[in-house]
């Protein structure tokens, strides 16, 4: 399966403008791509032990009478190619630190309590308009061997050509996202991975992810 490749925003923003320029001279204007979505590392904390709920909705685990902790969140998003056009049946595995700050991984030393009843994992299959939800809680950010980790999501994508393994932020932290630097590698192409907060409903989020595949 072919690695997920890198596209600068700056290079997606020059293919624009030359777009616009043929559109101005008379000669045929193609629609610009939309942008690949930023690479993310895999992290530490990948799921060795998976638990056996693993739908959809992160905030509580089939057979518990209890609730997650934390801000109830929902993101909505597709899959899409290079050219915008929506990738069916592609599959997503997904995994965050609980609402304090802690993974369930055995690896995971922080002093931050587990919660009991938050799933941290999801695997989904996309629609047939490539489209994904998922119902989690707001992660927390935490302290790390590296520094400050900011709120994030972790993603692991693989379509019908291309895998891409990113992390997904929220433009709401853009103070405390200025302090990871993880993010902060990502330079113009933080862009593609940040959701963005839905203006209807403050809990509410949208991401389209964006895969190097035709």
């Amino acid at each position: 399966m072919d690695a997920h490749i890198r596209l600068s925003r700056r290079h997606f923003t020059g293919a624009a403008l030359t777009a616009v320029g043929l559109a101005a001279t008379g000669s045929i204007a193609r629609a610009a791509e939309p942008a690949p979505t930023a690479w993310g590392p895999l992290g530490p904390f990948y799921p060795v032990i998976r638990p056996g709920d693993d739908d959809f909705d992160m905030t509580q685990i089939k057979g518990n009478a209890g609730r997650a902790l934390g801000r109830v969140i929902e993101v909505t998003g597709r899959v899409l190619d290079r050219k915008g056009n929506p990738v069916r049946g592609a599959e997503l595995e997904l995994w965050q630190c609980n609402a304090a700050g802690r993974y369930a991984h055995p690896g995971d030393v922080a002093s931050a309590p587990l919660d009991p009843n938050f799933q941290g994992f999801a695997r989904l299959v996309t629609g047939p308009s490539g489209e994904w939800r998922i119902r989690t809680i707001k992660p927390s950010g935490y302290e790390s061997p590296i520094g400050w980790r900011t709120p994030h999501i972790h993603f692991d994508i693989k379509g019908q050509q291309a895998r891409l393994i990113t992390q997904m932020y929220f433009t709401e932290d853009y103070a405390t996202n200025s302090k990871d630097q993880l993010y902060n590698m990502l330079g113009d192409d933080a862009v593609t991975a940040m959701a963005q907060q839905q203006a209807e409903a403050a809990d509410r989020y949208r991401w389209d992810i964006v895969l190097i595949e035709s």
